[in-house]
């Protein structure tokens, strides 16, 4: 048909429903980690009595009550990791997703009533039940990515969608001191980010989709592109019945590799994401204004050179410059080796170093996005039909790390304005970007896997196939 653009101008276009889809999973994702990290600045203001406001109640919680407050969200959370790979498979990503952001969301709105009743026995009660809802957010993502991120492409899109995690941060860092100083204290800060979770669902409820199957207004030839990228064996999805090859993914070393590094990661982002704006205010003496104006910095630089690396990995990937499994492990490398050397830097800085600190601070945070291109993606080399399920488990076990990370913060930390005790909690964290990288180096591969089960290409498949290539032909 005149004037139907081919299959190569589609993969090129600017923006498909393909697109679309991640850019609603990155929105999805940013009121979800809203949702999540609101308490990080919030708890500053809602145990310091010089952030008092007129009808705002103010805690006396010690650094324990409030670490075990800080790290219960990761409690429920790492309870849903693992069914919600399976749940996905069987009852579709988009409804799963949807209702864990619905239930994430109300409890935020009713956070500030809850923790007034009930003290931090309670807030402790709500960030499970939150936990639990938000579980089923990443093995969401990486189903949905992997029907709709055609190979040549998964790094751009995989950057897109996962960057709203990021822009997530960024909101609630950059906002929250602005909110609790002009908009009556810390409890707007959970109403705002509760609201827009909200508005999230309804968008998703109406745009969002599984596949390219049940979205009815997409153009044939981009589905025929997407599913044509899918025409190999090991990129097609199976039956949704099909039995998940636990055996074999538990003896496969790449997956444990990918898990270890996963952990390792998680030890050292959740640290700096749920302990920054209390350094930033005990030891680097910042109000609660200018502590989550910086404490956004740094989740800024991560969203803008998420992009940056994405873009240079396809670049790599189209021109062949290197394989897909140097690119994963050069990206990896530089996310974690990089803020490894980094926090160390940052282990020996105080207040009278505040330039050099936030440098190394941005330098940790903002270069850690390189190993989203590294780790993240490689659920979706291994085992494209099990990407969701390979999310579910390694994310299970590393949020055990997003647990103990801020518990050993609590313990570690006995005086928040002694930078010796901080210095301790970097290294630590240093330390984990060292093996956890080093195993990923050794142990990490990108072929599909065997135990991916691939099959024949569904009739349905067949049929759309056949009718979007005569389409495309026409």
């Amino acid at each position: 048909m005149l004037g139907t653009p081919s299959v190569e101008e589609l993969r090129h276009q600017t923006f498909g429903v393909r697109h679309l889809q991640c850019l609603l999973l990155a929105l999805g994702l940013s009121v979800g980690y809203a949702n999540r990290v609101n308490l990080s600045v919030a708890i500053v203001a809602m145990t310091d009595i010089h952030e008092h406001k007129e009808g705002v109640e103010i805690f006396q919680w010690t650094e324990k009550e409030k670490s075990l407050v800080q790290s219960s969200f990761f409690w429920g959370y790492v309870l849903t990791q693992i069914p919600a790979g399976q749940w996905c498979r069987k009852v579709g990503a988009k409804g799963l997703f949807l209702w864990g952001n619905i239930i994430s969301s109300a409890l935020a709105l009713l956070t500030p009533y809850l923790v007034t009743v009930g003290d931090w026995q309670t807030l402790m009660a709500v960030r499970i039940v939150q936990g639990l809802a938000q579980g089923v957010m990443f093995p969401c993502t990486h189903s949905v990515l992997s029907r709709w991120s055609p190979p040549g492409e998964r790094a751009t899109l995989c950057s897109l969608a996962y960057a709203g995690t990021f822009l997530g941060a960024i909101l609630m860092f950059g906002s929250s001191g602005w909110i609790i100083a002009y908009l009556h204290g810390w409890p707007t800060v959970f109403y705002i980010s509760g609201f827009l979770g909200f508005i999230w669902c309804f968008v998703w409820y109406v745009w969002g989709s599984n596949s390219p199957y049940s979205y009815k207004r997409i153009s044939p030839q981009e589905k025929f592109m997407i599913l044509r990228s899918m025409e190999a064996p090991q990129e097609r999805n199976t039956d949704n019945s099909a039995k998940t090859p636990w055996r074999s993914i538990a003896c496969s070393m790449p997956f444990w590799a990918l898990l270890v590094d996963h952990c390792a990661h998680n030890w050292g982002f959740w640290t700096l994401l749920t302990q920054l704006p209390s350094y930033m205010k005990y030891i680097l003496n910042m109000d609660i204004q200018r502590n989550g104006l910086f404490s956004a910095l740094p989740y800024l630089i991560m969203l803008l050179l998420t992009f940056i690396f994405g873009y240079l990995a396809d670049v790599f990937h189209k021109r062949q410059w290197m394989s897909t499994n140097f690119s994963r492990k050069l990206f990896n490398t530089v996310g974690q080796w990089l803020p490894m050397i980094s926090l160390v830097a940052l282990g020996f800085c105080d207040s009278s170093h505040l330039v050099w600190a936030l440098a190394f601070i941005v330098f940790s945070v903002g270069l850690n996005s390189s190993s989203f291109l590294g780790f993240q993606v490689n659920h979706l080399d291994l085992s494209p039909n099990y990407a969701g399920v390979l999310m579910g488990i390694t994310n299970c076990a590393a949020n055990v790390m997003s647990i103990l990370a801020p518990l050993t913060v609590g313990f570690v930390v006995t005086d928040v304005s002694n930078p010796l005790q901080w210095r301790i909690v970097f290294f630590v964290s240093a330390g984990f970007y060292l093996v956890g990288n080093f195993c990923f180096l050794l142990f990490g591969e990108t072929g599909v896997q065997k135990w991916n089960e691939s099959s024949p290409m569904p009739a349905e498949m067949q049929l759309i196939a056949m009718r979007d290539m005569s389409d495309n032909r026409n």
